[in-house]
């Protein structure tokens, strides 16, 4: 998931071209589609050879779709990026990038409060040609938490700053101060950016969300 954009070290949310990521996935339903109804057609219009074809045809493409889903989930790598390295998200025919800036902790009794400050940018040099220049990006839904070495997940309690669902326009920015609660033994934090996981994520080629594959996280302890 490591890439090199702009001469530093990077990270994004897929290691597969997301145009072709959806329109394999689209294609891979439609497709499912049409080879059902075509071996229930076949098979009720007593023509089972053409069943049987109809048949393969689905099981090869299922096994071909299947094969790269699980090749490149298998072929990802956990990332771990330090202050200042950015995480690219695919917004189809352009990219957001996500940095942590600073983090801030204070003792609270038993836990530690931790305040991330989020910088969420449009990069405008990753825009698709079809895409106008000046038109605005709404994000899509983002979840982020805390993870320690022990497997604990921490949710933000408090958020302040702008939401991280406002639009931008190319070359824009802005920053978010995410609050997490955490005890004090808690060791190895890092911080995870994700689209929301949805359903179709799950099988969509390289996306960081399919099935197996590994995810880019943030360091926030040295």
């Amino acid at each position: 998931m490591g890439a090199m954009l702009h001469g530093a070290v990077a990270a994004s949310n897929m290691n597969f071209p997301a145009p072709l990521a959806v329109m394999g996935f689209l294609g891979a339903a439609i497709g499912l589609v049409v080879a059902v109804a075509a071996v229930l057609i076949f098979w009720f219009a007593r023509k089972p050879k053409l069943a049987h074809v109809a048949a393969f045809t689905l099981g090869g493409g299922a096994v071909v779709y299947f094969a790269m889903l699980i090749g490149f989930s298998a072929g990802s790598h956990e990332t771990l990026l330090s202050r200042g390295q950015e995480k690219f998200f695919c917004e189809i025919d352009c990219h957001l990038a996500y940095s942590v800036l600073d983090v801030k902790t204070q003792e609270q009794g038993t836990e530690n409060d931790l305040v991330v400050t989020l910088r969420t940018r449009f990069d405008e040099t990753t825009t698709s040609p079809s895409r106008p220049k000046d038109a605005p990006l709404t994000p899509s839904p983002r979840e982020v938490h805390l993870i320690d070495d022990a497997g604990r997940v921490y949710p933000a309690v408090a958020t302040a700053g702008t939401s991280l669902m406002t639009a931008l326009t190319p070359a824009s920015s802005y920053s978010t101060q995410l609050e997490f609660r955490v005890p004090k033994d808690a060791q190895g934090l890092r911080l995870l950016i994700e689209t929301t996981p949805g359903w179709p994520d799950r099988f969509v080629i390289g996306d960081e969300n399919s099935l197996g594959h590994k995810k880019a996280y943030f360091a926030l302890q040295s």
